[in-house]
């Protein structure tokens, strides 16, 4: 970091952080409301606010005219100023879904741009489909690529910081060593990487079931995976490489057991629910048809179902004992309040155990939503920081 000669120049650049977080989250203040949050004298707001507002970052957009006195201006964060890209990767597997959806939105959250595409990665280079998503997003929003601050990626699998590689991932190309770099130097700005659950998890903490709890676990189940996120006072548990949350690894069978290997991935996964449909007679060509199917007239799958997931559910509160449990993922949001009904009856005869069990509240893709949330946290930082 380069360091600032004086203390009235870092002192300068300290206010002008404080007023540009506000600025930022909520926005839309006014000096005599940046002076109370910040504390400062109405000279240096006035010196601050005109030195973001020369710099780009912050814009007059409007004045509060509800007051004696000349109309207060009213300021924000300049929407164009940074742009963040979340790329949410998937596996088609059974699911048949895009196997790429993006989204590029604005320093205010804004979505400007989003598409969803199928792409075959055995066929194709990862890095090279992956910028070209990028460009995409660029064009359709007509956004200059110097002013991309952050790209967030959600992956299947694990991502272990220290060696920038994706453990633990069924999409062909991406456990390639120096994939990250590579995308990261191609872009030519900061790639993040995340496990898809954890990112559900920061957009459930930001905009669904989780928002006000003390902490939570997300038991994510997929269309094919399983997954498991651990939300602590608002922070992620990762683990060492990336791996915390992987139970669709779970093995469910005694070591001298003439039974085949049997993991958590077995009893609910994708697979297992379409083999359990075809069982008892319920219609859908994928998993979360099958569900909202059986959710119209419950029977003997949604039992057999929520048996299963209670089975999983139940390890994770005699691990973690969190005090809420969200159902997350396509599964989740297709049962909705009726497979999750089942699931609470199922714990009970499962398990002596005691915990809070909710339905995801959020209907949209939320391992792109989150991934815009954290890229967007990023940019703030980044461009908070940028000022010292």
């Amino acid at each position: 970091m380069t360091r600032l000669a004086g203390s009235s120049k870092l002192l300068r650049a300290m206010n002008e952080s404080a007023a540009l977080a506000h600025l930022l989250d909520p926005g839309m203040l006014t000096r005599a409301d940046l002076r109370k949050l910040t504390a400062l004298s109405t000279p240096t707001i006035s010196e601050v606010l005109r030195r973001l507002t020369e710099a780009g970052l912050v814009n007059v957009v409007g004045h509060n005219s509800g007051r004696p006195g000349p109309n207060a201006e009213i300021y924000a964060a300049n929407p164009d100023a940074a742009y963040t890209v979340a790329v949410s990767v998937r596996d088609i597997g059974t699911s048949g879904t895009p196997s790429v959806a993006a989204a590029l939105c604005d320093l205010t959250g804004a979505v400007r741009a989003r598409f969803e595409s199928r792409i075959d990665f055995l066929a194709t280079d990862p890095a090279h489909e992956l910028v070209e998503a990028v460009a995409r997003l660029r064009d359709d929003a007509g956004v200059p690529a110097d002013k991309i601050r952050h790209v967030q990626l959600g992956v299947p699998g694990s991502y272990d910081p220290r060696t920038e590689t994706v453990r633990h991932v069924d999409v062909p190309g991406f456990a390639r060593a120096g994939l990250i770099p590579e995308i990261a130097a191609a872009l030519g700005t900061h790639v993040g990487v995340d496990n898809d659950v954890n990112l559900a998890a920061v957009a459930e903490r930001k905009r669904g079931t989780g928002r006000d709890a003390d902490g939570f676990a997300l038991l994510w189940i997929g269309q094919d995976g399983l997954g498991l996120a651990i939300d602590i006072g608002g922070s992620l548990i990762r683990g060492a490489r990336g791996g915390a949350g992987e139970i669709g690894y779970m093995p469910l069978y005694s070591p001298d057991s003439t039974q085949r290997k049997l993991d958590l991935q077995d009893l609910f996964g994708g697979a297992a629910i379409l083999d359990l449909a075809r069982d008892t007679g319920v219609p859908g060509n994928t998993p979360a048809e099958v569900v909202r199917a059986a959710t119209e007239s419950p029977g003997d799958f949604l039992a057999a179902l929520a048996d299963r997931i209670a089975v999983g559910l139940t390890a994770v509160i005699a691990v973690l004992d969190p005090y809420l449990v969200v159902l997350a993922g396509p599964i989740a949001q297709a049962g909705g309040e009726t497979l999750l009904t089942a699931v609470k009856a199922a714990a009970r005869r499962v398990a002596p155990l005691e915990g809070s069990i909710a339905v995801t509240s959020i209907d949209d893709d939320a391992v792109l939503l989150g991934a815009l949330d954290a890229g967007l946290l990023a940019v703030h930082e980044a461009l908070i920081a940028s000022i010292h």
